[in-house]
């Protein structure tokens, strides 16, 4: 991990860093430090949201730019949370025209070459996707002052996406907060909701399906946020349901929980405060440990 800037942000310092991923690409993110004496020990990393602005990633998680209520990463760091909140391929500083949050013509046809590409070679967008994301996890764990034990995730839409396939996935996530993503791929087809471009998995139809990313996340706690009218989290309380039993199973019936809004896709200030409430609870929590 190299740092390349840094900038004091009140109760946080924020770092602008690069690491490694698997395959050799170096990944740009902003980390953001509390004060030594604010720390918490713990640490999330939180996935950007997508919503169709290819130019904004880290940026927005941290403030700088687009929403105010995706700035997860200032209202935890704030409360004491190390954050690390990275660009995903094709976002921000990880577009081929350029860095910057500036938009760019081409944004759109280089999101969707690095799919289609990825798909005519053999693998996925969601394995590029998931391999920078365990990168994130890699940094976190071996950062001072962090417990590895305290390592969470969070995300909202394209962000909530990855957070379900990689709390899945990585057992070194110990909770994980997934939002306005929850919706699976049968209802998708019956509904003719896009499927986001890193969700492609040729042959998943029939095999799998979001229920099962949830199943294989217990006993660790998980937040699923859905709304009513959001096509993206339509089925969330169907899935919760299908992979309650898991839970019970692994003598963690309460570490799974569903809160839904009325509204639409985009976050709201209320999600937004049951979110960081949430996480700020369960990631200062000693059961996490257990």
């Amino acid at each position: 991990m190299s740092t390349t800037a840094v900038e004091a942000a009140g109760a946080f310092e924020r770092r602008r860093i690069e690491y490694g991923a698997p395959d050799g690409d170096r990944i740009p993110a902003i980390l953001l430090l509390p004060t030594a004496r604010h720390r918490l020990g713990a640490a999330v990393l939180v996935h950007h949201q997508h919503n169709g602005e290819r130019h904004l990633g880290k940026s927005e998680v941290c403030g700088i730019a687009g929403d105010r209520l995706q700035a997860f990463g200032v209202a935890l760091a704030e409360r004491g949370f190390i954050v690390l909140a990275p660009d995903s391929i094709c976002f921000e500083d990880r577009r081929a025209a350029g860095a910057g949050t500036e938009p760019h013509a081409d944004d759109w046809a280089q999101h969707y070459n690095a799919m289609t590409y990825r798909l005519l070679g053999g693998d996925t967008l969601m394995r590029k996707v998931l391999d920078d994301a365990s990168a994130g996890v890699s940094v976190l764990t071996t950062l001072d002052g962090v417990d590895p034990g305290r390592v969470g995730l969070l995300g909202h839409s394209y962000g909530g996406n990855t957070v379900l396939f990689q709390s899945a996935l990585d057992d070194r996530v110990r909770f994980a907060c997934s939002s306005g993503a929850a919706c699976s791929y049968r209802k998708k087809l019956q509904r003719g909701t896009p499927v986001e471009m890193a969700e492609v998995l040729p042959g998943a139809i029939g095999r799998f399906d979001v229920e099962d990313l949830l199943r294989l996340t217990a006993p660790r706690p998980m937040l699923v946020v859905s709304a009513s009218d959001d096509p993206y989290s339509e089925d969330a309380a169907d899935l919760v349901r299908r992979a309650r039993p898991a839970y019970a199973a692994a003598a963690a019936p309460m570490a799974l929980e569903h809160v839904r809004y009325d509204g639409t896709h985009a976050i709201t200030q209320d999600r937004f405060d049951r979110i960081v409430t949430w996480v700020t609870a369960v990631g200062t929590s000693g059961a996490l440990r257990d």
